[in-house]
């Protein structure tokens, strides 16, 4: 089973990074799936337009995930940017997608509301999206809950184009898990770097320990009974501690005498204990840099030959002459 995902460089990764996203990235490669992991740095061309913010950020990523446990042995990790089909089958793409479905797109839609620039890129966003998934003939692809509409466009122009063309291209499916695929901020919505509400996962624990200290809570006083389901505080306990604790802590908000402060302070400590080896993997990565460089370079080597493959296939489909 070929598994496909990718993640924008658009900042430093935080908890909602990892459990709506990175966590089934690793299970997927344990359970021994043939993974094809990605930087999507054309992607973030959308929205950032600074050369060093770019190259800086793309940089903490690909060391991020080996630190966190992607495994080169195990999944090909590389560059979208390394991989030049992608942009070639976007196009072809391009030319079977009504431009309805684009501006269908809620993710879009959200997205000028909050004020980014209307630029093609970012309508065009679900075209290369697209393209990064069925370029690698990927049967499933890890999202979350917020990914499922560009997923079904994914689908509806694989059909769209076997149809124009006959049968090309592998039609994916979504692999979704709901309890996890949405991470409250501190301020209560979804975390977002967008938001700058995010707990970054590579911190000092005294950083990380401040951070979660300014999760926005009620001002119910610390004697009085409070209720865990309307609590942001509990919401990402709930995905860091043990079923047994979090029922324990589920039984103190209930009864009182239990502050959000304490609450606070165990989220922290659990932050700090699940990223603790990671981050000592991390400060060892940043010390050698080219190792990570010859990791991207080897997985986009990987990339490239499966991708060539399937625009072969797609050339030949639609009667594209080439002399190569």
């Amino acid at each position: 089973m070929r598994s496909l995902s990718g993640i924008q460089p658009s900042g430093r990764l935080h908890l909602g990074n990892y459990f709506g996203a990175i966590r089934q990235y690793l299970k997927f490669q344990d359970e021994g799936n043939e993974c094809f992991y990605f930087i999507a740095n054309y992607h973030a061309l959308t929205t950032i337009s600074d050369k060093k913010q770019m190259e800086e950020i793309t940089t903490h990523v690909a060391t991020a995930f080996l630190a966190l446990g992607i495994d080169p042995e195990k999944s090909a990790f590389f560059l979208q940017s390394d991989v030049p089909q992608v942009t070639e089958l976007a196009w072809i793409l391009n030319c079977v997608c009504p431009v309805s479905m684009m501006e269908k797109a809620t993710s879009y839609k959200d997205k000028i509301s909050k004020g980014l620039a209307a630029n093609m890129g970012l309508l065009d966003y679900p075209v290369l999206q697209a393209a990064d998934i069925l370029i690698y003939d990927s049967n499933i692809v890890p999202i979350g809950q917020d990914q499922k509409q560009h997923l079904e466009m994914t689908r509806d122009l694989a059909i769209k184009f076997n149809l124009a063309f006959g049968e090309t291209l592998v039609v994916p499916e979504a692999h979704i898990v709901p309890e996890v695929a949405v991470v409250p901020g501190i301020d209560g919505q979804k975390m977002s770097k967008s938001y700058d509400n995010t707990i970054e996962i590579f911190q000092t624990p005294k950083a990380t320990k401040k951070r979660c200290s300014q999760i926005v809570t009620d001002s119910t006083p610390l004697e009085e009974p409070k209720d865990p389901d309307k609590c942001t505080v509990f919401a990402m306990l709930k995905l860091l501690a043990e079923p047994a604790e979090v029922e324990e802590i589920e039984k103190n908000y209930r009864s009182g005498s239990y502050g959000y402060g304490h609450a606070k302070g165990r989220l922290a400590e659990l932050v700090n204990e699940l990223f603790a080896e990671a981050r000592k993997k991390y400060a060892e990565l940043e010390k050698n840099p080219g190792f990570v460089r010859d990791v991207l370079g080897e997985g986009g080597r990987k990339a490239r030959e499966v991708a060539e493959e399937t625009m072969i296939r797609v050339r030949n489909a639609c009667g594209i002459l080439t002399n190569r």
